[in-house]
């Protein structure tokens, strides 16, 4: 497959999608005060982002409210007090797990709420329940995506019939995502032009979410971006779970289309995430996370180490490998 464009070049087809509020919130259980979000919500606006979402649609029959913060849950009333009628350009998405979301109780119409995409998150093997949620989500107006997670897990033939059966489905857009920052450039590549055979026979756009363990998502991101992937996430100073994201100045830095501006994301770093690290909250690349990504395994135990003040690497590592051996 051709790459798309050249370095000198822009896409107009290209989406950026910011996740700061909810990959970041998964370091800090979506305690964000409103002033950080309403500033992001303008700092978007302002650098040209296409979407910004807000948070999971979790159920609070699942989690508890009192150990969260709002953006958890993300009501339509909590994210009306931030945007309002949001009359700009940027849209507003959401997130909604498999199984961990009452999405006939707590998805209204489009009509009715301010939020425009649905983004449905699933393994391969929860698709079927992943597409009932999409369907209701188009039914109610809403554009939808379908987020297939940890497949770095997945043999070929059971992601070419993940594809198949989600390229026949409403959804509009499919996520290509390195859930554990295991996969290189190379991997990316390959895996980006086969999610694109399927896109072109559907007529679907294609998304990356890319995690930083092994400091690749910046790299994996603009890699698949080449082969013409569209829906590009990222997090402002790469906030997410554990090693983090495709960090959105660099991002911004990357494309060409002169709608984006990287000056307001700086200043937001400046008032904002340099004031949450220096209260401790922590994220980003460090050698447990490495380590995790290497070992394609999900990066609790890297999470752990990290909150237990540990700094034996080689036994973490040997962990791992003897984990990874059963």
């Amino acid at each position: 497959m051709l790459k798309k464009g050249e370095l000198v070049s822009f896409r107009p087809d290209i989406k950026v999608l910011d996740c700061t509020l909810r990959d970041g919130g998964l370091v800090n259980n979506f305690f964000f005060s409103d002033e950080f979000v309403k500033e992001l919500y303008e700092t978007n606006i302002k650098a040209g982002i296409d979407y910004m979402e807000f948070g999971y649609k979790a159920d609070s029959e699942i989690f508890d409210r009192e150990k969260f913060g709002k953006w958890k849950f993300c009501s339509d009333d909590d994210i009306r007090e931030i945007v309002g009628d949001n009359d700009t350009n940027l849209k507003i998405s959401v997130m909604a797990d498999v199984g961990r979301t009452n999405f006939k109780r707590d998805i209204t119409d489009k009509a009715d709420s301010p939020v425009d995409m649905i983004r449905v998150a699933t393994y391969i093997h929860t698709i079927p329940t992943a597409l009932e949620m999409v369907e209701y989500c188009n039914k109610k107006g809403y554009e939808t995506t379908v987020n297939i997670m940890a497949i770095s897990k997945a043999n070929d033939s059971d992601l070419n019939d993940a594809l198949e059966i989600i390229g026949r489905s409403c959804a509009d857009t499919i996520y290509l995502v390195d859930s554990y920052g295991s996969l290189y450039p190379e991997q990316m590549r390959r895996l980006a032009e086969k999610y694109l055979e399927y896109a072109d026979k559907y007529s679907k756009k294609i998304g990356i979410h890319a995690h930083n363990n092994q400091q690749l998502a910046f790299a994996n991101t603009i890699e698949t971006l080449t082969m013409g992937v569209s829906y590009l996430d990222s997090t402002v100073s790469g906030m997410g779970r554990g090693a983090g994201n495709c960090a959105t100045e660099l991002l911004l830095g990357f494309l060409k289309n002169p709608k984006y501006h990287i000056t307001p994301l700086l200043q937001f770093i400046e008032n904002q995430i340099d004031k949450m690290k220096r209260e401790g909250i922590v994220w980003g690349y460090d050698i447990p996370y490495l380590l995790t990504g290497r070992m394609n395994q999900h990066p609790r135990d890297a999470i752990q180490f990290i909150a237990d003040n540990r700094s034996d690497y080689a036994n973490l590592y040997r962990y791992l490998y003897d984990k990874d051996s059963f």
